[in-house]
């Protein structure tokens, strides 16, 4: 007999330790983290850096995913990006498409949704309205607004990941 579908994650509660204006933040990252795996569970490796109709890959996707979270949940806690960080930026372009590829991606955007969560957990709500700034030109935003465009830009990454999967996938 079929396991039955659980809810989508806010419908699920409240999560522990998560500050409560934090929330939907928490809930969007874990929905998030959840369609990936989904999609990707038996999507092939070879197909990862294939642009139909010249749109963003499906590699594209996995990788910006892991790194937009890193990225604003670092401007976030007010620090500026490391060489690394730029450097992964530089690269998301160029997914990997070997064997094993999917599943580390999906696993190290897994990994950074734990380190995104952390930082939730970790952040009084006293200082979501403190300001941050953005890039090199410090462009102005807040804690609460890098927190809530991280989740909302997770989203609209996983919806075009989902669309583009399903076409490369189906083509032929």
């Amino acid at each position: 007999m079929p396991t039955p579908k659980l809810p989508e994650v806010w419908l699920r509660g409240p999560l522990p330790a998560v500050p409560p204006l934090l929330q939907p933040v928490a809930h969007a990252l874990l929905q998030a983290r959840e369609e990936v795996t989904e999609i990707m569970a038996s999507f092939p490796a070879e197909k990862l850096a294939e642009r139909p109709l010249g749109l963003a890959s499906v590699g594209f996707h996995l990788r910006h995913l892991a790194g937009v979270l890193d990225r604003t949940f670092t401007y976030a806690r007010g620090e500026a990006l490391s060489e690394t960080q730029l450097a992964y930026l530089a690269a998301e372009g160029q997914p990997p498409t070997h064997p094993g590829a999917v599943p580390e991606l999906v696993q190290t955007f897994g990994e950074q949704v734990d380190v995104a969560l952390a930082q939730l957990i970790a952040t009084p709500e006293a200082t979501l309205p403190e300001w941050r700034g953005v890039g090199r030109a410090q462009l102005p935003s807040t804690v609460i607004g890098l927190l809530v465009h991280a989740a909302e830009h997770t989203t609209r990454h996983v919806g075009q990941l989902l669309v583009t999967a399903r076409f490369v996938t189906n083509q032929g």
